[in-house]
């Protein structure tokens, strides 16, 4: 249905963004097959209005439980209990302010990022942007996509290497919903966020963690800082969650919205999308407090500290928990992670390289591209080297996120701290400190977890 009916048609686009823009005013639409296609009630009860804007922050929280998140809060959980869960905490903070600014770019200026770094920075800074981009899409393809395989793995006994074949077909699967609209590709993710959530609870209801000990893992501990062992695991939690593609995947999709692009159409936009994005990601807050939670009350609480990979975690829960159906879930949910993050790592790199190349291939070839070139990899590691192989791979994909990140952070910042560019909807001086602090600590974080990485310290 085009939901571009008269009373809500989306106006031009040189009448409310800043004169600063206005020279790359004949610019694309991003996602042009569904921008502006979802309808948004003009009036009517809030919870309407809210309805209509739900769906890009689900899409977006996807990047915030991956499997790559996974490693992280089972070590946490296993080793350390509920200490951790206050890093959790934080980093999901940071993430909602970063995808509140990553939403207001989008409505604001009708780019998503990648194009407003085209408009902005030379042809040679743009090329580097986009190839470090695409590498930090590639990287977390890599881990969504073994992910997906070591759960078809564990579920259907499914090798590896056919798991990862069956990981691709998700570029058909998005063909497939976004010719149907944008709204069952929304559909889609929110069914496989909510069998996610059920199958945690479950499993958190089986664990039964005291609840005193839960609520004090959420308030900050000396002891991560100066526990070493402990302050690597918590670097890796935080490093790990803000995923550089969610910026320009965010800045792409609330642009899906019919809203009116007027000052006050766009006000009215930021405030839902915000508060969408917010709730969503509450829940992404919840799945990986989740797992740390599950991994404290049965992996170290019984006396196995040592639990950081998938595969003993699915070995493991069942007879701790005494709940034959645990082990099963547990793969189920990781399953439906890994389809879903596929799924949004695959639009983002459609994205990532229509904002920076204005490329005029078929949406059908990028995502192809981007799936091959994701999928290549992982077959050939684990047809050589096995599971090992795939494991070092997953490694070696966070530290390729952690060296991007600070390339999409940045920019972003940048962008939305500026009123030559963002005009009224520019970010108050308290919100753009804030919103550099967060930059800041999460650079100097993801260096440090980098470093580590190469050198084992």
């Amino acid at each position: 249905m085009d939901a571009r009916t008269p009373e809500m048609s989306p106006v031009s686009v040189a009448d409310t963004v800043p004169d600063s823009w206005r020279g790359d005013a004949g610019h694309a639409r991003s996602l042009p097959e569904v921008n502006a296609t979802v309808a948004v009630p003009s009036t009517g009860v809030w919870w309407r209005r809210l309805l209509a804007f739900a769906g890009p922050g689900y899409l977006v929280s996807v990047g915030y439980m991956d499997p790559g998140n996974w490693a992280t809060d089972l070590a946490g959980g296993s080793k350390f209990g509920y200490t951790l869960l206050s890093v959790i905490l934080l980093s999901n903070l940071m993430a909602i302010l970063l995808q509140a600014l990553s939403a207001r770019l989008g409505i604001a200026t009708d780019r998503d990022l990648a194009q407003a770094c085209r408009a902005t920075y030379s042809r040679p800074v743009n090329l580097l942007l986009w190839l470090a981009c695409e590498a930090a899409i590639i990287a977390c393809d890599l881990a969504e996509v073994i992910g997906t395989a070591i759960a078809l793995k564990l579920l259907f006994g499914i090798p590896l290497i056919g798991g990862a074949l069956l990981a691709a077909l998700d570029a058909f699967l998005l063909l497939l919903l976004m010719n149907r609209g944008f709204r069952f590709l929304e559909a889609f993710v929110i069914a496989l966020l909510i069998v996610i959530a059920v199958c945690f609870v479950v499993q958190i209801a089986a664990a039964a963690p005291p609840i005193a000990g839960v609520i004090g893992g959420f308030m900050p501990s000396r002891e991560i800082v100066t526990n070493p062992e402990m302050l690597y695991i918590a670097i890796g939690i935080i490093g790990a969650t803000v995923m550089p593609h969610n910026l320009y995947l965010h800045s792409s999709i609330v642009q899906t919205r019919a809203y009116p692009r007027t000052e006050e159409g766009r006000r009215d936009a930021i405030k839902w999308a915000t508060t969408d994005s917010t709730i969503a990601l509450m829940l992404a807050l919840f799945v990986n407090a989740a797992i740390l939670v599950l991994a404290a009350a049965t992996f170290h609480k019984s006396g196995h500290s040592d639990v950081a990979e998938i595969d003993q975690a699915f070995e493991l829960l069942s007879p701790l928990l005494g709940l034959g159906i645990a082990s099963t879930l547990f793969a189920v949910a990781l399953l439906a992670s890994g389809l879903n993050s596929t799924v949004t790592a695959t639009l983002a790199g459609q994205i990532v390289m229509q904002g920076f190349l204005d490329l005029k291939l078929p949406d059908w070839l990028q995502r192809l591209v981007t799936r091959g070139i994701a999928i290549v990899p992982v077959i050939v590691v684990a047809a050589l080297y096995g599971e090992s192989g795939t494991a070092q791979l997953l490694v070696f994909s966070q530290v390729v996120l952690s060296m991007q990140l600070p390339f999409a952070v940045i920019p972003l910042v940048r962008f939305v701290s500026d009123k030559r560019k963002m005009g009224a909807f520019a970010i108050s001086r308290p919100v753009a400190v804030a919103a550099w602090i967060v930059a800041g600590l999460i650079v100097i974080l993801n260096v440090k977890l980098l470093i580590d990485t190469i050198f084992g310290t």
